[in-house]
């Protein structure tokens, strides 16, 4: 059963491996989002540990010598808990556990606990509870042994916490129990979406934390939970919203992100459907990110994942107000300019290019160009409504303003 705590800041430490697959910029841009899900989860990160190595090492994942220089910062600062970066196999978990003595997890085990976290309906939490269960199953053998110093906590949330459910049958049976009970409730929500009517469905999508709920608050004049932390929203929130004369049902989901849980995908499928069913996709996404253009293909590898990247899309960037570009000097010879130092035109050029058009820049916090994205939506929905009910078209005016 997944309970909220509220819970003492942790002491955590975070470790990533430097290789082919991502260089030393890229594995301390990926770090530097564990960190914001560490303190999400409600961590405090000491220290990074990053390792040149180009296949990990199958026992330990990092090498000995490493291991050896985290355990004694471990030691020495009375860390609580160890964050590898990539998914660690059980047996490397086990191995790492039984010689740092302290509580080990890898970024999915991470996810899931926020997700433990953040689930507020029954639904949710039925589905983070599935997921959990499933991560667990191969990881039950000596899960707890080394753990004596510390339980609770990050990571510890959900399942794992009572230690006479750490066996193989019962998890099996419980698992079983959660995709039965998802499976009738996958068909009440189905029921529910077909008794919506004819409207037009828009759903929102993108990374998370880009601004999803508060352009949602904003639109539908609702009050959506936004904050500025990972999946601050799970649970799915669909709203009747009027532009203009013209109704719609605006849907906010669940936020994507890198490398994201195999065993979530599955479980958050159904909550995806709305995504699925939608006539119109908003994408959303925080120009003010350095890797936003990073984030764009991995939202677009999940919806191709859902057989959903074909659909009708706008692109919405969000954040405009917080943009800035790095400084940049032509007289500069040894830095060469790159789109690092595009001025925010540059990029609407380049994205109304990449786009074919279907792009907007707005600042949902600051109600910046907002007219616009209400005016261009109108449009889109219009265009869709009318290509479904033609004998209406004299109810929606082309033009907004009418």
């Amino acid at each position: 059963m997944i309970e909220e705590k509220s819970l003492e800041v942790e002491k955590t430490v975070l470790v990533g491996i430097i290789n082919s697959q991502q260089d030393a910029e890229k594995s301390k841009e990926y770090l530097d989002e564990l960190a914001f899900l560490a303190y999400t989860a409600g961590g405090e990160v000491l220290q990074r540990f990053t390792q040149k190595i180009e296949l990990p090492n199958p026992k330990t994942f990092i090498g000995t010598g490493k291991i050896e220089e985290l355990a004694t910062y471990v030691h020495e600062n009375d860390i609580s808990t160890v964050i590898f970066d990539d998914e660690l196999t059980p047996a490397q978990q086990g191995n790492i556990e039984k010689m740092l003595k302290i509580k080990v997890l890898d970024r999915t085990g991470l996810i899931l606990d926020i997700f433990a976290q953040r689930a507020q309906t029954s639904y949710a939490r039925t589905q983070v509870e599935l997921a959990q269960y499933e991560y667990l199953l191969p990881r039950l053998k000596g899960l707890w042994t080394h753990l004596e110093r510390q339980r609770g906590g990050i990571g510890m949330r959900g399942p794992g916490e009572t230690e006479i459910e750490t066996d193989r049958r019962i998890v099996r049976d419980k698992i079983s129990l959660l995709k039965k009970k998802l499976v009738i409730i996958d068909k009440q929500m189905a029921t529910q979406r077909g008794n919506r009517g004819s409207l037009v469905r828009v759903a929102l999508v993108g990374y998370t934390n880009v601004g999803k709920s508060t352009l949602m608050n904003v639109i539908s004049k609702s009050n959506v939970f936004a904050e500025n932390k990972l999946f601050a929203t799970l649970d799915t929130t669909v709203r009747k919203v009027v532009i203009g004369n013209l109704p719609f049902l605006l849907s906010d989901t669940v936020g994507f992100i890198r490398k994201l849980p195999t065993q979530l995908v599955e479980s958050f499928k159904s909550t995806l459907d709305e995504v699925q069913e939608a006539d119109l996709l908003l994408h959303i996404v925080d120009i003010s990110h350095p890797n936003f253009e990073d984030h764009i293909d991995s939202v677009n590898l999940i919806l191709k994942e859902i057989k959903s990247l074909d659909k009708p899309t706008l692109m919405v960037f969000n954040k405009i107000d917080a943009y800035t570009a790095e400084p940049w000097d032509d007289n500069e010879l040894i830095q060469e300019r790159s789109s690092r130092h595009y001025s925010m035109k540059e990029w609407e050029q380049t994205w109304l290019h990449k786009a074919n058009g279907q792009a907007l820049f707005i600042s949902a916090l600051n109600k910046q160009n907002l007219e616009d994205f209400r005016k261009r939506v109108y449009h889109e929905i219009r265009s869709i409504h009318i290509t479904r009910f033609p004998y209406n078209h004299f109810l929606y005016p082309e033009g907004l303003e009418a």
